[in-house]
């Protein structure tokens, strides 16, 4: 346990790490927590008894860390700017896709002008908008195939693409660009990240194979601070303002277009990608698997739906699932579409973190409504009540960057979650299969085990006994 200086007054910092001594120390009340009311002149009195030594020792959190004490609101303005240029620029070539535009990679998957397009744009943008970082992309796409013989059409088909795209976009004044400015903005990608300093992280179009067919797609793009997520943009231009219903990819509404975005500990917003009115958004408060409904990849070799069917026969979903393509589906569970995302890739593949950086703290960050005036129905860790069947959350609810908000426990089992004296709700749940956060700090890769699940606090431990059940009769049958 650490105390910080809270606005004059005092914090204490405190991360449980073994659940059943935290559980049998809340049932004894020992842990006792009085809260007064957050202001400037406030303070917070606390008294606490920790656990004996046949515990796991409690662990001090550094809120005081790099990332959590910086703003990001330069960055993610620039990412806001580079993800709706890249989408626009995505707009236009899938309007008229030509065969010529599709190209095959060498593990087969599909590739387009559109995603070497998109890429170039987001490095040129962000590189003119944050001059003075360094800068460093990890992202999906390199030139290699362009620098052959065969690739210098394509080339200057990009290369035409961005620079009309630039040009349309008067508040950029780019020089014409050359195929070798081109090619060197594509590879600026390069990079491995890891979990010192900062990196961008981009899928310059998540889902192709939807692209391809005029389905669903995002511009997906991060940033990774020690290799915590701290901000990401989702831009999904044919997904509907509207909520999406079971099993469609579609509303009713005409209105298609949407952006989201979130930084560490402000929450997620959702705008229409050619407008500025931002809306904060929600996941679902759902507690009943019954009225529940989850979404899954639309390919099936993308992911196992017979898994996810079983998962969801054990919850007790009811509904069909909604399958559409890319991390569209984060952004749509982040307004609370649906309340439950199932991904389990066939084995042997390795998960990117391009494709799921961006969106998981856009569910992360997108609270749960208030309960009872500051205190949650569910709590701020994961899991069903304050500790129960889960590990330290962010606070903001998963791979948002570490528990850098302040975590108190109240004696009746209510938890409270704070940022520089001020309450915020609780967010959505990414994690795999086993109920571990997802790891953005390793390179290129995620390691998880087995698949990836994303839920509210409510659902979490329903959730994961389902998945583990399913796993397990899934591995005795073969």
């Amino acid at each position: 346990m650490g105390t910080q200086s809270l606005l004059g007054g005092t914090r204490t910092v405190v991360a449980i790490r073994d659940w059943s001594c935290y559980e049998s120390i809340r049932k004894k009340s020992i842990i006792t927590t009085t809260v007064s009311t957050f202001s400037s002149s406030s303070s917070t009195k606390r008294s606490s008894s920790l656990c004996s030594r046949r515990c796991s020792p409690l662990t001090t959190i550094a809120s005081s860390s790099s990332s959590s004490s910086m703003s990001y609101d330069k960055e993610l303005a620039a990412a806001k700017k580079a993800a709706t240029l890249a989408a626009r620029l995505c707009q236009k070539v899938q309007k008229a896709l030509l065969q010529s535009d599709v190209h095959s990679k060498s593990d087969k998957s599909p590739v387009t002008v559109a995603d070497y397009g998109s890429q170039a744009l987001v490095s040129l943008m962000l590189q003119r908008e944050l001059p003075s970082e360094q800068f460093s992309l990890v992202a999906e796409e390199d030139s290699g195939d362009l620098r052959k013989e065969s690739g210098q059409d394509t080339l200057k088909r990009i290369t035409e693409l961005v620079n009309d795209t630039l040009a349309n976009e008067q508040s950029h004044s780019f020089s014409t660009l050359t195929t070798d400015d081109v090619l060197k903005a594509i590879d600026n990608g390069k990079s491995e990240g890891g979990s010192v300093g900062r990196h961008w992280v981009l899928d310059p179009i998540d889902g192709t194979k939807g692209f391809v067919r005029g389905d669903q797609y995002a511009i997906a793009l991060a940033l990774l601070h020690e290799g915590k997520v701290v901000l990401g943009v989702l831009a999904c231009p044919n997904l509907p303002l509207a909520i999406i219903g079971s099993n469609q990819q579609h509303s009713s509404s005409n209105e298609i277009g949407c952006l989201f975005f979130a930084k560490l500990g402000d929450g997620t917003y959702m705008q229409a990608l050619d407008g500025s009115t931002q809306t904060k958004v929600n996941v679902s408060a759902v507690d009943n698997p019954e009225e529940a409904s989850f979404f899954e990849s639309y390919e099936a070799a993308h992911s196992s739906h017979d898994l996810s069917s079983t998962i969801a026969e054990k919850l007790g979903v009811k509904a069909p699932p909604v399958r559409i393509d890319s991390q569209a589906k984060y952004g749509a569970l982040s307004r609370g579409d649906g309340a439950i995302y199932l991904r389990f890739p066939h084995k042997g593949y390795r998960e990117k973190i391009w494709d799921h950086a961006a969106g998981s703290i856009v569910v992360t960050g997108a609270f749960l409504p208030f309960i009872g005036g500051g205190r949650w129905k569910r709590g701020t860790v994961s899991g069903s009540g304050c500790g129960k069947d889960g590990r330290v959350a962010d606070c903001n609810g998963g791979s948002g960057g570490g528990c850098w908000e302040v975590m108190l426990v109240t004696s009746d089992g209510g938890c409270w979650a704070t940022k520089e004296g001020i309450v915020l709700e609780a967010g959505g749940i990414v994690s795999d299969a086993a109920g571990n956060p997802l790891d953005f700090s390793k390179g290129k890769f995620l390691d998880v085990d087995t698949g990836i699940i994303v839920t509210n606090q409510n659902l979490m431990p329903s959730l994961l006994k389902a998945v583990k059940e399913s796993l397990n009769e899934k591995a005795s049958s073969l």
